[in-house]
């Protein structure tokens, strides 16, 4: 069996170059996907002719017409990240496309050439993926496939994080850092229609002005100004009621400083670091705050389902009513032949939004 379909083994090993059978070859169907061969740089990936995925039981066969990136597929490109076990090596975890085939024993009334965008464990840099029915939502008739791409990870993470973690009420204050990203965009627009009030940080006035055009009441540019000072000011000394954190370590004290009295800080990354050096859990104690981690990926089917079924009746129809109330923000869009060059531009920091990986190219979506 070619090391892409071995369960739990990561990516690393000439995967892409290992010589099959030449029976093995004249049966598989092939497609082509991103692998990389050795962790390391943009310029490790490589895109490469693989076997087509076969749906299992209750699984269904995706054709991609357009992925998204995210910052895990960085860190998994450079062996920081692996898939869960039994999982596909190949990176990306949300894409959007057509049904194209049904595996056995498929309970919903999905069928062949159904629009649908899916929240992945890996896979989604292909031609073809293969999702469990349970983790597919229907793409709303008013969306393009490479907006529809844009919403499944970064979304359901801002979900997560603020329902199913921070369970935020009507009128709390929410701190969302990097305001200007992907998830930072879309958590924004959530705290709005859940009747909060959202505050963000980023590093540029662009990305602040973007944040405030999708209903943030208030940003501060970290590089210029202390975001625990703006925020103190804005609520008259009261503090946030929630964080949003993917930074991590180095913003550590200026977020303690930040919370409100039985405040949530929720944290889902760590782009600023992981080692924190000071009286973190002594400053945490005064305020009585709650410390609560999140990750995505690695939950259980059952939890993502749950999930999936949530965020489609009380989220997804906000995409498409009149004028729409939410929206993905898409930064910029590349093929999948300039993947490389699409990871250059998260790395650099320079997005605003998501960034769109057309699989099929859009002139090929719209005939």
């Amino acid at each position: 069996m070619h090391p892409i379909l071995q369960p739990g083994r990561f990516l690393l090993r000439n995967t892409c170059h290992t010589v099959w059978s030449k029976h093995y070859v004249s049966v598989a169907k092939m497609m082509r996907a991103v692998c990389v061969d050795v962790p390391g740089g943009p310029e490790n990936l490589l895109l490469q002719s693989v076997p087509r995925p076969n749906p299992k039981a209750g699984e269904v066969l995706i054709k991609v017409h357009a992925a998204a990136l995210n910052r895990a597929d960085l860190l998994q490109r450079r062996g920081l990240y692996p898939p869960p076990a039994g999982e596909s090596d190949i990176i990306g975890l949300e894409v959007a496309g057509t049904i194209h085939t049904l595996g056995p024993g498929v309970k919903k009334q999905w069928k062949p050439d159904d629009r649908v965008m899916a929240l992945l464990c890996g896979g989604g840099y292909a031609e073809y993926v293969s999702v469990p029915e349970e983790l597919l939502m229907p793409v709303p008739s008013n969306l393009t496939m490479c907006q529809a791409a844009a919403i499944p990870e970064a979304w359901l993470t801002a979900f997560q994080l603020l329902d199913f973690v921070a369970q935020v009420k009507e009128g709390e204050v929410v701190l969302v850092h990097a305001g200007g990203s992907g998830v930072g965009t879309a958590a924004v627009q959530l705290v709005r229609l859940f009747r909060g009030v959202p505050v963000v940080t980023a590093g540029s006035p662009e990305k602040l002005k973007l944040a405030e055009k999708l209903g943030a009441v208030v940003g501060f540019n970290y590089k210029e100004e202390s975001f625990a000072q703006g925020v103190h000011d804005f609520t008259g000394g009261k503090g946030a009621n929630v964080i949003l954190d993917c930074i991590g370590g180095r913003n550590w004290e200026s977020n303690v400083s930040s919370l409100a009295i039985d405040g949530r800080w929720v944290l889902y990354g760590t782009m600023g670091g992981r080692a924190v050096e000071g009286d973190l859990l002594g400053k945490l104690l005064s305020k009585r705050g709650h410390l609560l981690t999140s990750l995505l990926r690695s939950r259980s089917l059952q939890y993502k389902a749950d999930l999936v079924k949530a965020f489609t009746g009380r989220v997804l129809p906000y995409f498409s009513d009149q004028p729409a109330t939410l929206r993905p923000v898409i930064d910029s869009t590349f093929s999948l032949d300039d993947i490389a060059e699409a990871h250059k531009h998260m790395e650099a920091n320079r997005n605003m939004g998501k960034i769109v990986i057309n699989v099929i190219p859009q002139i090929e979506q719209t005939q």
